[in-house]
């Protein structure tokens, strides 16, 4: 067997809906074990080459995680997949169409691809069309390498009932990753949390959760962004009465603006006086044109592949350091697997800490890499991914 990296995906396929002619695209770039992991996105203008773009991020993300050395550990990282349908869904139609789409890709979520929410779902959708779709759960392909199905499937649905002042844990998790791999940033920069501004885009899932813990670290939030507009006040934002105030789809109801909030395009969270930049959107939302008027010290990718790569190499010149999304965003899938394994329990505090634990020390050794060799966060995330990779499929192997 090969060490080596495949070049290509393993599978890449396009799925046409017979009733709606909508497209759906699955790509798997890597099994480890014989399983990939991956969420499954539904935007409108979803494309076969972003899918096979975020199954490359989660290889990436799913190494990241792994340390040959780290022996206690229950959880032993998958290869990556990713899946997208093209269709918005707010349209009516959409649920149907996630139905047919899970039916027609049954064969591959029972087998090889563990999936879940991601862009435009959420789990709870997620859960409810895979059981319309005959299947046993998104993540059953994993569940062969448990060494206790029942009680890791119990622990994970005990997980997702767990709640955090309103808020379901399995909704928290990655922005607290997100939020500690900016704050370890700060740290190293010498920059006191008090002295920082953020802005963000997105107020969803996790943009939401990303905003809550910077502010309750003591930053101040000074935009937010969602399909309606930006929110600004430069003395900061209320950010758990915004979040309140969101509907389904992390839009605010605008009648819980207070007297100091402004009401500003859509775009102003891009040049908003701030120190910490959060995309938690959509992908692509940093270009070669619009990155000229980003104020921001960091750029923390919390979407998946917001950042254009000619935007990073224009920001990177301007001495600004983007924190990339296989790292940034990883917490809420190595969440999953360490709660389904067994590494911790159905527990926000030990959740919060793992997480907060797993992403610092990732962080910060990603950033001294790059200091040490003179190179961007995300060449140094390359090269651990490179190192580690060929490790994993030496004692793991792609398949079973």
């Amino acid at each position: 067997m090969t060490a080596a990296k495949p070049q290509s995906p393993l599978i890449s396929l396009t799925w046409t809906d017979h009733v709606t002619d909508r497209r759906g695209y699955l790509v798997v770039d890597r099994l480890v074990r014989g399983v990939s992991s991956g969420g499954l996105r539904m935007r409108e203008g979803c494309t076969q080459a972003e899918v096979a773009g975020l199954a490359r991020g989660m290889t990436m993300k799913e190494a990241l995680h792994y340390d040959a050395d780290r022996t206690e550990a229950r959880y032993i990282p998958l290869g990556g997949a990713k899946g997208g349908i093209d269709c918005d869904p707010r349209d009516p139609e959409a649920y149907g169409v996630l139905v047919r789409y899970l039916r027609a890709v049954r064969p591959y979520i029972e087998n090889v691809w563990t999936t879940g929410e991601d862009l435009g779902l959420t789990q709870e959708l997620v859960d409810r069309a895979a059981a319309e779709a005959g299947l046993v759960s998104s993540v059953q392909a994993v569940y062969p390498l448990l060494d206790d199905e029942a009680a890791a499937r119990k622990r994970l649905a005990d997980a997702f009932e767990v709640t955090v002042d309103g808020i379901g844990l399995d909704a928290l998790v990655g922005g607290c990753g997100v939020a500690e791999s900016a704050l370890a940033a700060l740290d190293r920069a010498g920059v006191p949390y008090g002295n920082a501004r953020v802005s963000v885009q997105g107020l969803g899932t996790m943009g939401g959760a990303t905003a809550r813990f910077l502010a309750r670290a003591g930053l101040r939030v000074v935009a937010v962004a969602d399909v309606k507009g930006t929110i600004a006040n430069p003395a900061g934002l209320d950010i758990e009465a915004l979040l309140s105030a969101r509907d389904a789809h992390g839009t605010v109801d605008r009648g819980a603006l207070r007297a100091g909030d402004r009401e500003l395009p859509g775009d102003a969270w891009l040049t908003t006086d701030a120190e910490v930049l959060v995309p938690a959107a959509v992908s692509y939302a940093i270009d070669a044109t619009n990155q000229s008027g980003i104020r921001a010290r960091w750029v923390v990718e919390a979407a998946n592949m917001p950042v254009l790569a000619e935007a990073e190499e224009l920001l990177t010149a301007r001495g600004i350091t983007v924190l990339p999304d296989v790292v940034v965003n990883s917490g809420t899938n190595a969440w999953w697997w360490w709660t389904l394994f067994g590494d911790i329990e159905a527990d926000a505090e030990e959740a919060f800490g793992h997480t907060r634990r797993a992403m610092r020390e990732l962080i910060d050794r990603i950033l001294a890499h790059a200091e040490a060799h003179g190179t961007t966060p995300r060449a140094a995330a390359h090269a651990l991914v490179a190192e580690r990779l060929p490790v994993m499929a030496e004692r793991f192997g792609w398949y079973r």
